[in-house]
């Protein structure tokens, strides 16, 4: 059986193994048993709390329903609602809850949902306690419930968490010469974000903010910019910003139309805390998926990369342990690690409009000299993720390609943590190169399995 905990929780079509009643009731039952063990925070010998909250996807109700049953009256269960992934991280230690469930597919499309689990501090739980919690679900057969579940409504604490975000932003400055186009991807942060930035001084237009339960992530958010840069055209925007469908990534796009990722934005974040005095060791952590340019970028500005595994958690990880204070993927993920100790697309949009309203300068020029190269991003829809070291074509190409990029560039293949998708990524001076070079080991792939396959491309313009 394969495993059931990705790079991020655990994923899955509802209706489908794992994401039917029996299976949910039964990891409810589990979690409340192995979480609390972790660390307690239970007042007067009171039952632990346990917050829960959501995105926008229909399946998120039923989900809730049976992960609570399974629950039961084992935790005092707070539900807080349609809210983003970080805003659980924030509030279980603020709160002093033992732990936190996140009922989201993040960025994948509306027919997948996904469960993630936080501990006492609001850090994603460990690798240890997912096999320890997959092991115990996976022997479990009958399932007695224990007490009717208490679902507490926690709709409230929304606004602690955007009373939060707002306290992160310099007193001495405002964004009442900043317009903003926001991209809130029909997820968690449609009724939130509009009036934290408002709120914050900026003229802000909204797109994405209706939500019907089917609409997540389709055609807009962080992996759809289409809209988002049309938009920041038509109404002659300072900035642009797209959340996924959770709201723990964001990415940029300046006036000029050009989307930023979070390369960019960590170029800018680390540059800014270290003129700041707040760069720990002067060292930031980035993933093997971040461009080569930003580690020479910033080592010629005398900042270590640490880099890490591709996924949040890696890069969070490395913070914790090196006691660092920034860390990123390109993909938008980036831990502002003084403010919080997880990804949050809106803290990240916060900070980066701090140091564009501190700089005086258009979004495009706030650093010039950061020149990714072009890089290419295949991936190929897999039915199922057999070794790659079994397949023959493939190697052999990659073999051959690795060769060819040698000191002019790199490449990375991995399986994705959280879609069917084998993702090839390409990086080197010349686009054409790079996509021919992903396009033949692409190939080589779908010689040896069959598959289908669909590119994007980073660091243009």
């Amino acid at each position: 059986m394969e495993r059931l905990f990705g790079t991020d929780g655990i994923r899955g079509i509802p209706g489908e193994y794992p994401f039917i009643p029996s299976f949910l009731r039964a990891l409810g039952a589990v979690v409340s048993e192995l979480l609390p063990r972790e660390k307690v925070f239970s007042p007067n010998g009171s039952a632990p709390k346990i917050l829960i909250g959501r995105d926008t996807r229909a399946s998120g109700p039923s989900i809730l329903k049976n992960l609570a049953l399974g629950i039961g009256s084992r935790m005092k269960m707070i539900d807080c609602g349609v809210i983003p992934t970080p805003a659980i991280s924030y509030l279980v230690p603020h709160l002093k809850a033992a732990g936190g469930i996140v009922i989201s597919a993040s960025h994948n499309p509306a027919e997948f949902n996904g469960i993630k689990f936080f501990d006492s501090q609001g850090l994603k739980i460990s690798g240890d306690l997912e096999q320890r919690i997959e092991k115990a679900v996976k022997k479990s057969s009958a399932l007695k419930l224990l007490g009717k579940p208490v679902l507490e409504n926690g709709e409230i604490y929304e606004k602690e968490y955007a009373d939060f975000l707002k306290s992160i932003f310099p007193a001495a400055l405002d964004l009442s010469k900043i317009t903003i186009v926001l991209d809130c991807a029909n997820g968690a942060s449609y009724k939130i974000a509009r009036p934290l930035f408002e709120s914050l001084g900026a003229k802000v237009h909204c797109l994405g903010v209706s939500p019907n339960g089917y609409n997540i992530n389709r055609g807009c958010g962080a992996l759809e910019t289409g809209p988002l840069k049309t938009a920041v055209s038509a109404f002659k925007a300072d900035i642009g910003i797209a959340f996924d469908g959770d709201a723990d990534r964001a990415v940029f796009c300046d006036e000029k139309g050009r989307i930023k990722d979070g390369d960019f934005v960590l170029a800018v974040a680390a540059l800014r805390m270290q003129k700041c005095g707040l760069l720990k060791k002067q060292s930031v952590v980035l993933t093997t998926m971040s461009n080569v340019a930003l580690e020479k970028f910033l080592s010629e500005r005398g900042i270590t990369a640490l880099s890490v595994g591709v996924g949040d958690r890696h890069v969070t990880q490395a913070l914790e342990k090196n006691d660092l204070s920034l860390g990123g993927e390109p993909s938008g993920h980036i831990v502002f690690r003084r403010f919080l100790r997880t990804g949050d697309g809106m803290l990240t949009a916060v900070e980066t409009l701090a140091a564009l309203a501190e700089s005086g300068k258009p979004f495009s020029r706030i650093i010039q000299d950061f020149k990714p190269f072009p890089q290419v991003i295949e991936n190929v829809k897999v039915s199922s993720k057999v070794s790659l070291e079994s397949l023959p074509h493939f190697q052999e190409e990659l073999k051959k390609q690795e060769a060819a990029l040698k000191g002019r560039g790199r490449l990375f293949v991995r399986y994705s943590g959280t879609e069917p998708l084998l993702r090839i990524m390409v990086e080197g001076p010349k686009l054409n190169w790079v996509r021919e070079i992903a396009k033949k080991i692409a190939g080589a792939y779908r010689q040896d399995v069959g598959a289908n396959s669909r590119e994007k491309v980073h660091g243009q313009g």
